[in-house]
């Protein structure tokens, strides 16, 4: 399953949340965006279940996360 988790940053953070996210198992890209969210990470796990604890306590847990909003990708 895979999943975009959109992010608010606290100023000054960015380069050190993408270093931290693009270090946890499960992420798979993680980049620095302009607009409204200052990150993006794309993660893939293997099922649903797994999503909520790598949003929740890992990616959230990361000193300067703000916010985030994940995203479910879909097959059309």
């Amino acid at each position: 399953m895979k999943a975009y988790v959109l992010m608010h940053v606290r100023p000054g953070s960015v380069p050190e949340v993408v270093r931290n996210l693009r270090r946890l198992k499960g992420v798979t890209q993680a980049n620095m965006t302009f607009g409204p969210y200052d990150v993006v990470a794309e993660v893939e796990v293997h099922d649903f279940n797994a999503l909520g604890p790598l949003v929740a306590s890992e990616i959230q847990a990361i000193p300067g996360v703000m916010d985030t909003l994940t995203c479910l990708v879909v097959e059309p």
